[in-house]
């Protein structure tokens, strides 16, 4: 259900990268909102800027010109230490290439953002054990990511990102490296942790999935292009 304030705000945010002399234009003037309780799947060709424009939603690179809002706050107001902890406690990562510790095993990786969260261990412990049965993970919790699938780490990355609790899940082509059978399997248990309340915003190539969200935004050469409102009643 979408509330009235927008957890993400962005006005005419363009970003662009410079090497000497040359300038690439990745993002030209963003409009985007996305509120709680949003699923939202940004589609667009490969190199169109969509994992740019998921950076900045998490505060992990800054817009050249515009403004980004989150929750109210605007992001150039933030200082460094303020960014980090809005990173490690209101956005949950997942990414492609899965990015877990390779010599931590499943429930040590999952485990980890809390460390920085000062929370007592019988709490962490009661945390990543929640965190692992929402996923289905929890028989594999002393398993190292070697030992597992494509699809058991791309479980155990959505763990990770969900056991503090965030505000919102960022997925950047959370299926890239899954094949078919895995890919539906992440993005039916996306839709079910939507279905329990959560925030998420997906970036992807892949037409297969976007139907699972609430809206879609196309994406193309840096602008946003289309907006599709309440496709699944039209599905």
């Amino acid at each position: 259900m979408k509330s009235y304030s927008p957890l993400i705000y962005m006005e005419g945010v363009t970003r662009v990268f410079s090497s000497g002399e040359v300038e690439a234009r990745v993002l030209a003037g963003i409009n985007l909102e996305i509120h709680p309780g949003e699923y939202v799947s940004i589609i667009g060709p490969s190199g169109c800027g969509k994992s740019t424009l998921l950076a900045i939603m998490g505060l992990m690179d800054s817009p050249t010109e515009g403004i980004y809002c989150f929750d109210g706050k605007p992001a150039s107001s933030l200082k460094a230490s303020d960014r980090a902890r809005i990173r490690n406690h209101d956005i949950g990562f997942v990414f492609q290439n899965f990015n877990l510790i390779g010599d931590l095993n499943v429930f040590e990786n999952v485990e980890q953002p809390l460390a920085y969260q000062k929370i007592k261990s019988a709490r962490r412990k009661e945390m990543v054990s929640e965190a692992l049965a929402r996923v289905g993970m929890t028989d594999q919790a002393r398993r190292l990511p070697s030992q597992l699938s494509g699809g058991q780490q791309q479980r155990v990355a959505v763990a990770r990102a969900l056991v503090g609790k965030p505000r919102i899940l960022l997925a950047d082509e959370p299926t890239g490296n899954l094949d078919s059978t895995n890919g539906y399997a992440i993005m039916e248990m996306l839709r079910e942790l939507h279905q329990t309340g959560a925030t998420i915003c997906m970036v992807t190539h892949d037409p297969r999935f976007v139907h699972m969200a609430d809206r879609l935004v196309h994406m193309f050469d840096g602008r946003l292009v289309e907006s599709d409102e309440n496709r699944l009643a039209a599905l």
